[in-house]
């Protein structure tokens, strides 16, 4: 058998490996782009697929595609979509701006499914019947992030909160020492620590579900400018019909089409908060880095479950692993949202021209954030435990205790028992028994260290 079989497009022949489903503006595309080898995510293509089953439908009920030709087009679209062919989408991320190569991939090898039914489908003329490169790759952006979001991101986001708010209940009581400036402050619980964590998340979430929903606004209808050239007035109607009945998501029709496609402001903003998510899931991770550390010369505080050893070097010694990770996708989101932000600034007049990179970067921050909050959730925060000695040794010790002596002994003697004790390290209420004149008694409810992560004035 040969090697190679040859297709042709308006530019003329092409030589195409032969078992290979798509055809001559495809193998262009795969010549030209040898830059990363990396694909358009499987979850953009889906996005992709799912745009041409919706535009089947909708030109059939126009009356412009005749039931055969849809329903071979059907077909494919669901053998796509099925996981099957991942290898026919070869077309390199780092491609031509509007994303036509990714487009007529996936004409030309859906195309390729339905003929073998034996229908004769064109890429252009029937898959690509009502459409653009410049209206389905914007769309395919919109599409795939609400249903990565929706489907993988925000469940992880919650199941995260859910094992967090177990672990509330847990450690309610139970106090530590409190940091600003990474310096001992006032007492908080365990619990308020995590759930200031919950707290963001829960935030994080609600940016998030306002940002998808601006998503669902999709330009597909547009055509090559956004005025909707050789698609007919319905058909962005009927279109976002199908595609809410495919995806079970609330899709509709931008208004003013141009919008989505000249422009990628939405993109944009879900990449922001994207980020913000990050942001949120390094500050859990650097927080749990620091209460482990030592464990001799460190705060101790908790210990993470042990997971591997750590040290190709030093025996025994093992490393908070699982938040370092969470690190590193919290700095690899945030280096792709600078991307994606500057990419928003390449709209040139009708078209942005950084498409592809801003689908591919979107998946892969939702994918990357998606992945480690489960694993942020089950292989860190379910499982560390608690220092109890640790914790309660520190917080006798904190001379920042005194500072609820102020409202009965003045900050300016509550200050000088701070000093003694910082200097003699002696408990706190030791000194303050000998030079405040308040009795233990009284120091034991002013210094009780429950009562003073609740606020208030010591002692009422």
């Amino acid at each position: 058998m040969a090697e190679f079989r040859t297709e042709y497009d308006s530019l003329g022949e092409v030589q195409v490996p032969a078992d290979a489903l798509w055809g001559a503006q495809t193998q262009r595309a795969v010549d030209n782009f040898p830059v990363s080898g990396l694909p358009m995510p499987a979850p953009f293509i889906a996005a992709v697929v799912e745009i041409k089953r919706a535009a089947a439908e909708a030109n059939t009920c126009l009356g412009l595609l005749d039931v055969a030709v849809r329903d071979a087009i059907l077909d494919a679209c669901a053998e796509v979509l099925d996981g099957q062919h991942s290898q026919q989408f070869p077309v390199d991320r780092y491609q031509t701006g509007s994303g036509t190569s990714t487009n007529m991939n996936v004409n030309e090898v859906l195309a390729h499914l339905a003929s073998s039914r034996g229908v004769r489908v064109h890429p252009n003329d029937h898959v690509n019947m009502s459409q653009s490169s410049n209206d389905v790759i914007p769309t395919a952006i919109h599409v795939s992030a609400v249903i990565e979001s929706q489907r993988r991101l925000l469940p992880a986001l919650s199941h995260l909160c859910g094992v967090i708010y177990e672990r509330e209940s847990e450690l309610a009581e139970q106090v530590k020492t409190g940091r600003t400036h990474l310096m001992d402050a006032m007492p908080v619980t365990m619990a308020q620590e995590l759930r200031t964590w919950r707290e963001q998340l829960i935030a994080a979430e609600a940016r998030l579900d306002h940002t998808l929903e601006d998503l669902l606004a999709v330009p597909q209808g547009g055509t090559a400018v956004g005025t909707g050239i050789n698609a007919l007035e319905e058909f962005s109607g009927q279109f976002v019909r199908f595609l809410r009945e495919s995806t079970g998501f609330a899709f509709r029709s931008l208004e003013h089409k141009f919008v989505g496609q000249s422009a990628i402001d939405a993109p944009v903003q879900l990449s922001a908060q994207l980020r913000g998510v990050a942001i949120v899931l390094a500050k859990i991770a650097n927080d749990l880095r620091w209460m482990n550390s030592g464990p001799i010369h460190g705060l101790g505080e908790i210990s993470l479950p042990a997971l591997q050893p750590g040290s190709s070097i030093m025996p025994g010694k093992v490393n908070p692993v699982i938040p370092e990770s969470v690190a590193m996708v919290a700095a690899q989101v945030m280096g792709l949202d600078a991307t994606v932000a500057l990419a928003g600034q390449s709209g040139n007049f009708q078209l942005n021209v950084m498409l592809p990179l801003v689908g591919a970067n979107l998946i892969d921050m939702i994918s990357l954030l998606s992945n480690t909050t489960r694993l942020l959730a089950d292989s860190a925060i379910a499982g560390f435990s608690v220092n109890v000695d640790t914790l309660e040794a520190a917080v006798g010790r904190n001379p920042v205790l005194v500072t609820a002596l102020n409202p009965e002994i003045g900050y300016e003697k509550a200050a000088a028992i701070a000093k003694e004790a910082y200097r003699s390290g002696r408990p706190i209420i030791d000194v303050a028994e000998e030079q405040s004149g308040l009795s233990r008694q009284r120091l034991i409810k002013l210094l009780d260290p429950l009562k003073l992560t609740r606020g208030g004035v010591a002692g009422d």
